[in-house]
């Protein structure tokens, strides 16, 4: 079971109720409500091409590497960074979530996939990012997150 495509989305929300409430708003946010996600890690497949957001069955088991990040009453986000090294053929994907505003959360995004590929010795044409940043009320519980969603 290799992918042979893949897209990027994300959202955010905030619920007076719980936690588990922002995150399902959120995930609707991002169109991945009405999936089963099942978290994987970082490797984009030789010959997967990034596609446009599409709408997946109800109750699909979707395979993604996610980024999410909770908290109440503070700034929080979730971000991934992903690239294909040409030569290579494979890509990574690198996730950050926490307690941190957009330009710290690119930073963190940027070393992080840095040192991935450097590790492996490849090198990227160029590098994308997909970040969510929430400024949470006090009185509320909010969620941020970002995905790299595999289409089998």
């Amino acid at each position: 079971m290799i992918p042979k495509a893949f897209f990027v989305t994300s959202g955010k929300a905030v619920s007076k109720t719980s936690s588990l409430n922002a995150f399902d708003q959120a995930l609707k946010n991002a169109g991945l409500a009405q999936c089963n996600l099942v978290k994987v890690s970082s490797i984009i497949p030789p010959n997967c091409v990034e596609t446009k957001l599409r709408q997946l069955p109800i109750g699909a088991i979707t395979y993604a590497v996610i980024s999410i990040a909770e908290g109440r009453g503070e700034t929080i986000s979730a971000g991934i960074a992903y690239g294909v090294d040409e030569e290579e053929g494979y890509g990574l994907v690198a996730e950050v979530y926490g307690k941190m505003d957009q330009a710290t959360m690119k930073k963190e995004l940027e070393k992080r996939i840095g040192e991935m590929a450097k590790i492996r010795g490849i090198e990227f044409a160029e590098t994308k990012y997909r970040i969510e940043t929430l400024d949470i009320p006090q009185d509320s519980y909010g969620c941020a997150l970002a995905a790299l969603v595999y289409l089998i």
